[in-house]
């Protein structure tokens, strides 16, 4: 069973309301985002690459 990698990342200030994410190092997989708001999931979308 493979060992599951959590990668945490926080943004300061994001001045025209946009969060790009480029996947494009991300091996081939299925992977999960979750948005969230003061300790809350506000968001939760899979895709693959």
């Amino acid at each position: 069973m493979k060992k599951r990698k959590v990668y945490y990342g926080t943004l300061d200030n994001v001045p025209n309301k946009q969060v790009l994410i480029n996947i494009n190092r991300l091996a081939d997989g299925i992977y999960t985002l979750k948005i969230m708001y003061k300790n809350k999931v506000i968001k939760k979308t899979t895709f693959k690459k």
